[in-house]
């Protein structure tokens, strides 16, 4: 009998130890392409959708546009930042709303030879591209709130500074942006010493200097600041990572223009571990300002 009992009390451990079937619907990656005729090429990209997205077929929902850093992928926020685990976690505790995020490739190895860059560019004209051929598709075909109020976008380093200054472009489009360790700008030095004009690094240096999102709040009318203001911004950078001084920079303009913005420094570089410690706080962020209906 006691040996029974002992071979019963076994099984049960060792059925206990491996994973059991998870219960109810879970959220789910899907990884998809579209064809973009600005950009001659199809563009990959990863989108989160939340656990009652194939539940209710009428719900539809707030979006969240995350940008990957250089040399990254759409692949990046998912594998390396951990988007599902976390947004699944937010989501379960009531810290963060059901939303979809996304995040579409704008980049790939430089050293292969891949085009990185938010920004329009001799040959690659991916801000053309992401508003008039990626916003419209994936709005169009998954079931989102299409709408100022229920859009957001945040990003990390490139990405970083090209929710930034998406966000400035068109501040009448997105409820908040949350920028990581942002490539808001380059700093002022002699720019003989940029990498060569003529390639794709020279291309995208000059494009993020022509894109500064700090002297853009600089140059702002009041008008362009009173639309800055109808969106809520928050930067957050580490403590040594080498675009702080970049990050202080735009906060100082954005205070000074009398645009609020959270700004947080925490202990970290210019690395994953910072970013994904972020994204807690870029979900929550992102979920208090989406707009109630």
């Amino acid at each position: 009998m006691k040996r029974i009992l002992l071979v019963l009390f076994t099984l049960f451990l060792s059925i206990e130890s491996f994973p059991q079937p998870a219960n109810g619907p879970q959220s789910q990656i899907v990884c998809d392409s579209i064809y973009s005729k600005a950009l001659n090429c199809y563009r990959k990209f990863n989108i989160y959708l939340p656990k009652s997205y194939n539940v209710n077929s009428d719900k539809k929902y707030p979006i969240l546009y995350l940008l990957h850093g250089m040399s990254d992928t759409q692949d990046a926020w998912f594998l390396r930042g951990h988007v599902k685990d976390v947004a699944d976690l937010l989501m379960r505790s009531g810290e963060a709303c059901e939303m979809i995020i996304v995040s579409p490739n704008a980049g790939g190895s430089i050293q292969a030879g891949a085009w990185n860059g938010y920004f329009n560019m001799p040959g690659w004209q991916y801000e053309t591209f992401f508003y008039k051929e990626f916003i419209p598709y994936i709005e169009q075909t998954y079931r989102v709130i299409a709408d100022k109020g229920h859009r957001a976008i945040a990003g990390l380093s490139m990405g970083g500074g090209g929710c930034a200054m998406y966000a400035q472009h068109h501040s009448d489009m997105f409820s908040s942006c949350y920028a990581m360790s942002a490539l808001v700008d380059i700093p002022d030095r002699d720019t003989s010493k940029d990498p060569p004009i003529n390639t794709k690094i020279g291309i995208l240096t000059k494009s993020v200097r022509d894109n500064s999102c700090i002297k853009y709040v600089l140059n702002a009318t009041e008008t362009v600041k009173q639309e800055l203001r109808s969106v809520k911004w928050f930067v957050d950078c580490g403590d040594d990572d080498f675009l702080l001084d970049r990050n202080i920079e735009f906060y100082q303009a954005m205070r000074n223009a009398h645009i609020p913005c959270e700004f947080r420094v925490r202990d970290g570089q210019h690395e994953w571990e910072y970013w994904h410690s972020a994204l807690y706080t870029c979900l929550h962020f992102t979920s208090r300002n989406f707009y109630t209906k």
